[in-house]
């Protein structure tokens, strides 16, 4: 039987995705809930399964350049990669959110009318596309994190990013204007893993399909 290694996210789809190895009776090692832990591949009750455990925009490299066989991730993630090495096994229906545009409360909404217009967002490939369609001329900023505070610095006109509750565009005083793509959590393989461990991908992708 040959070893699977499983990219896995940190943070709030990790604990929904617990919820899952729950119900397929997959038991990551003690240490592995232990988030001052050095340790950085876990063993688990799968005798041929070992997880590591990453940021989510790591878990879509990991598994692109094949360092790991299999992981989760958004479908957010998915499509700013893009990559042929990536291969979407299951929609697991969890970590749902949405990726959309926002701006300020005050601020004009009507795109159709602006003919250039400055985004600050870690989905560079998605937002160049969106607004390619609508034929808007998009300067992208990448920001990393504190996307919110960047339209209020005078850094950007809108931002895209992710969006599940509002409460974080409330509090900042923006609205969402338009969304761009429904996110859920999906398990992904690497393409070449998925032909050369197909069987043992498979028997988990099983156990996924009916958790």
């Amino acid at each position: 039987m040959k070893k699977i290694l499983f990219a896995v996210p940190k943070g709030r789809i990790l604990q929904e995705l617990l919820v899952l190895f729950d119900k397929i009776a997959l038991q990551p090692e003690s240490e592995f809930f232990n988030d001052n832990s050095r340790k950085l591949v876990f063993t688990t009750n799968f005798r041929n399964l070992e997880i590591v455990k990453v940021r989510s925009f790591d878990v879509a490299s990991f598994v692109r350049l094949g360092a790991a066989d299999i992981g989760v991730c958004g479908l957010d993630v998915i499509e700013e990669f893009s990559s042929n090495e990536i291969f979407p096994l299951l929609d697991l229906a969890i970590g749902k959110c949405r990726l959309s545009i926002a701006g300020k409360t005050s601020q004009n909404f009507d795109l159709s009318s602006l003919s250039h217009i400055r985004i600050a967002t870690k989905y560079v490939e998605l937002a160049k596309k969106y607004f390619a369609k609508k034929n808007v001329q998009a300067e992208i900023i990448k920001l990393n994190g504190a996307i919110e505070i960047a339209p209020k610095l005078g850094l950007c006109d809108f931002i895209v990013d992710l969006v599940s509750s509002g409460k974080t565009l409330q509090e900042n005083n923006m609205v969402e204007i338009s969304t761009i793509l429904q996110v859920s959590s999906y398990l992904i393989a690497n393409r070449t893993s998925f032909k050369t461990k197909n069987d043992e991908i498979n028997e988990l992708l099983k156990l996924f399909n009916v958790a």
